[in-house]
């Protein structure tokens, strides 16, 4: 059986969709993935493996294609082990569900939990951009994708909140956004200029806008 899920890269900083098929055929147990790519996405195969497994779901032992569409993008990163692992599901028919208006993004653990990936905020924005209607990320990349109006956001701790959300088992509640702070709980940001190498004169910039209250325009031509 074919499943289809989308998923997203980043070319430069601009965010692309991908299309993430999953088909399972009779044959020697096996898990390809076509699509230009790189060895991070080559390696979600044990990863998502390990995880479905540990989540307490078979893994089929029949063959398995993935295909990263289109195949002319290089595709980087672990965050396609949580759309290839859906889709896997879906097309074992070990789930039924809808999520042909989600994008769907993480990296899975061996236990099936869910981490952190790059690059969430242009995901966000493509996904909005492209009329999609909800976004599955990885719990500690919420925040960040909240930042984008006009999506739902799901924070995703393991898979298997994800599968009983998707099925209907046990629905999740949309990450909310609350930017309102009591003056003894203000965050902490942890962005330090010091991390960014080169731009000193943009650098100088900031510090000199932020010092004293101006608001700052950058223009990149």
């Amino acid at each position: 059986m074919l499943a289809k899920v989308t998923s997203c890269a980043i070319v430069g900083l601009e965010g692309v969709l991908i299309e993430v098929e999953v088909d399972i055929s009779r044959g020697l147990p096996s898990m390809t993935i076509v699509g230009l790519p790189d060895a991070a996405v080559q390696e979600s195969r044990e990863r998502v493996r390990a995880a479905i497994k540990n989540s307490g779901l078979p893994f089929p032992s029949e063959r398995v294609t993935v295909n990263l569409a289109p195949a002319d993008i290089r595709k980087a990163g672990p965050a396609y082990d949580l759309p290839i692992a859906v889709g896997l599901l879906l097309a074992s028919e070990q789930i039924f569900g809808d999520v042909s208006q989600a994008i769907l993004m993480g990296e899975l653990s061996l236990d099936g939990g869910v981490r952190h990936v790059s690059g969430v905020l242009p995901m966000a924005n493509l996904a909005k951009q492209e009329g999609f209607t909800t976004l599955f990320v990885p719990a500690e990349d919420a925040a960040e994708a909240s930042l984008i109006e006009g999506v739902t956001i799901y924070p995703i701790e393991t898979l298997l909140q994800l599968v009983d959300h998707v099925t209907g088992h046990k629905k999740l509640a949309p990450y909310e956004t609350n930017f309102f702070f009591a003056d003894d709980d203000f965050p902490s940001f942890a962005t330090d200029l010091s991390e960014i190498k080169g731009q000193e004169h943009v650098k100088r910039a900031l510090e000199v806008a932020a010092a004293g209250g101006h608001n700052m325009f950058i223009l990149w031509t």
